[in-house]
C-alpha cells in the first residue's frame, strides 16, 4: 500500500500547532487506500494479466501433480505384485517426479509473488499521480491516506480518485 503514515503524522502535529484560523483556510483531502486498491479497474486488468502468463505454468504444474498421484497409486498397486527391482525404480520415480514438482511450485510462486509486486508497483505509482494531479487541480495543501484512524466524508476523496483511474 502507499507509505504516507509517518508523513501523517507530521502534519497532523503541525496541525494542532497552527491557529484555528490559518488551519480553517488549508484544504485537506484523505484518501483510502485500501478501497483504492480494491475497487480500481487497474487491478483487475493487472490480475488478467498475471493469470493469462502464468496460465500455462499453472497447467504444467497441474498434469504433473496429476501424473504424481498417478505414479502413487500405480506404486500402492503394484507394490505387493511386482519385483524388489521394479517397486524400487518406481519408487524412485516417484520421488524424482515429487521433487520436480516441488520446485516447479516454489518456482512458480516466486515468479508469481515478483511479478505481482511489479504491478502493484506500477498501480501505485499510477494511483499517487492520480492524487497529485487531483490535489493540485483542486487547490489542496496536503491529502492524507494510510495511518488516519478517521476523516470526515467532507475531506474524503476516494471516490474521486477512483473515478479518475476510471477514466484513465
Amino acid at each position: 500500500m502507499m507509505k504516507f503514515s509517518k508523513h501523517s503524522a507530521y502534519l497532523l502535529a503541525l496541525l494542532s500547532l497552527l491557529p484555528a484560523a490559518a488551519s480553517a483556510e488549508l484544504k485537506a483531502g484523505f484518501v483510502n487506500a485500501v478501497k483504492v486498491m480494491e475497487a480500481a479497474p487497474q487491478v483487475e486488468k493487472a490480475n488478467a494479466r498475471l493469470e493469462q502468463e502464468f496460465a500455462p505454468r499453472q497447467r504444467r504444474i497441474v498434469t504433473a501433480q496429476q501424473e504424481v498421484r498417478r505414479l502413487e497409486e500405480k506404486l500402492a498397486k503394484e507394490e505387493t505384485t511386482s519385483s524388489d527391482t521394479e517397486s524400487r525404480n518406481l519408487s524412485r520415480d516417484l520421488m524424482a517426479k515429487k521433487r520436480d514438482l516441488k520446485r516447479e511450485q516454489d518456482e512458480f510462486r516466486e515468479d508469481y509473488n515478483i511479478r505481482r509486486n511489479e504491478e502493484l508497483d506500477k498501480l501505485q505509482k499510477r494511483i499517487v499521480e492520480v492524487i497529485q494531479g487531483l490535489a493540485k487541480e483542486e487547490g489542496y495543501d496536503f491529502i492524507l491516506s494510510d495511518g488516519v484512524v478517521w476523516a470526515s466524508e467532507r475531506v474524503d476523496i476516494t471516490d474521486k480518485v477512483l473515478r479518475r483511474l476510471t477514466q484513465k
